[in-house]
């Protein structure tokens, strides 16, 4: 989920700590028209993940801009197909759409949790969860988040996404890590946030805690990591044995 931020000046670190070499310099700058033709020929939206996102941004006005980019919930669901993983684990609903790109990648008798503060949000999306025949698979929890992860039972879950609200990151990335099965992979979107995070100038509340959660992943031994620039930035954690 990506919305409007603001930033207000004060130093932080970089990219220009980072040697040549480590910053690579095979990369390609992603335009709008790149990211159309990539989304074009890299992703396979079923007609339900097709009509729900045009629903969500006629439904939800300037807030449709906190759904999940067309490549994110793509990858979530090769993610989902690559591992095998029958239970998966949502912070963060708003109106389903990733929801949905997990639950259709799913095999049958797989389930979803989903976990959401704002019901109407989720109204939203419930039609096409239906209308895609998997309404089935997914576990649909209304309230606070934190207090949803700690009546959950422990390493239950395969695969975890988290697109919630930014301030709580940190504490979602432990009880995700307490949630997940030994090999479990958890994917963690927004990491980039609009290019805020390398910005001096930012420190916004929710700039600073994902400044933070990144940090403490990368030095954080129980997983391993990767960073990849896929919608407003992706962090893949695969939780070690």
């Amino acid at each position: 989920m990506l919305m409007g931020k603001v930033c207000e000046a004060a130093p932080c670190a970089t990219m220009a700590s980072l040697s040549l070499a480590d910053r690579g310099l095979n990369h390609v700058e992603l335009t709008h028209p790149l990211h159309a033709y990539m989304t074009a020929v890299g992703t396979r939206p079923s007609p339900a993940l097709r009509a729900l996102r045009a629903e969500t941004i006629r439904a939800t006005g300037r807030m449709w801009g906190m759904i999940s980019a067309p490549e994110t919930a793509g990858l979530l669901a090769f993610l989902v197909q690559l591992t095998g993983a029958e239970r998966a684990l949502e912070v963060g609903t708003f109106t389903g759409y990733a929801t949905l790109a997990l639950a259709e990648a799913l095999p049958a008798g797989g389930v979803v949790v989903t976990c959401e503060a704002d019901e109407n949000w989720a109204r939203v999306g419930a039609p096409f969860w239906a209308q895609a025949g998997v309404a089935d698979r997914i576990d649909l929890r209304l309230g606070d988040a934190l207090a949803t992860l700690a009546g959950l039972e422990p390493a239950s879950f395969d695969l975890c996404f988290v697109d919630a609200d930014k301030g709580n990151y940190g504490a979602y990335y432990e009880r995700a890590l307490a949630l997940l099965r030994p090999g479990g992979l958890l994917m963690i979107d927004n990491v980039l946030w609009n290019g805020q995070v390398a910005d001096d100038q930012c420190v916004d509340e929710d700039t600073v805690a994902l400044r933070a959660l990144n940090a403490a992943i990368h030095g954080d031994d129980r997983v391993s990591v990767v960073m990849l620039p896929v919608g407003d930035g992706t962090t893949l954690c695969r939780k070690r044995q």
